[in-house]
């Protein structure tokens, strides 16, 4: 089995259930680094991260918080919402957020893999146009796509 270079980190302060993932995850030639709250989160997030996982209920830092912070300091990572207690205004809020899916538990582990893989790729999509538009010298058209100003209303479900 291939591994994949995914840099993911998941999230959740239910620890059964994100090691668990974790090891699913790596079944399938995934590596996972895991966080059991929001500080721990955002502490992780300072080393390479593609995507994270994240869970919404947690004590103290909530996602949102997580997700406004990781949206503010490193726009590029990727954010998949996982939770068991979202409704629609849940959902709504976060890809206002700026997240990129969200999933509900329980999920099928194949639609989670297939949405880290999707998120990704447009990750890196993202950053071979900021890239070609900084070659052509359109510093501020690169600025934006890396910080996923344009991205967000695209994201937006309402």
């Amino acid at each position: 089995m291939t591994k994949e270079d995914i840099k993911i980190l998941l999230v959740d302060d239910e620890k059964q259930f994100v090691d668990t993932l974790a090891e699913r995850l790596a079944m399938r030639g995934f590596e996972a680094r895991v966080a059991y709250d929001g500080p721990t989160a955002l502490e992780a997030v300072t080393q390479p991260t593609d995507v994270i996982v994240l869970d919404l209920r947690m004590p103290g830092m909530d996602g949102f918080e997580v997700l406004r912070s990781v949206k503010k300091s490193n726009p590029q990572v990727q954010v998949i919402i996982l939770t068991g207690h979202g409704g629609d205004a849940e959902e709504q809020t976060a890809y206002r957020m700026g997240a990129y899916n969200f999933l509900r538990k329980p999920m099928d582990i194949d639609e989670l893999l297939n949405s880290i893989r999707m998120a990704y790729r447009d990750k890196l999509e993202n950053a071979m146009v900021a890239v070609s538009l900084a070659e052509g010298g359109d510093f501020e058209a690169a600025r934006e796509v890396l910080s996923e100003k344009d991205v967000l209303e695209g994201h937006d479900k309402s």
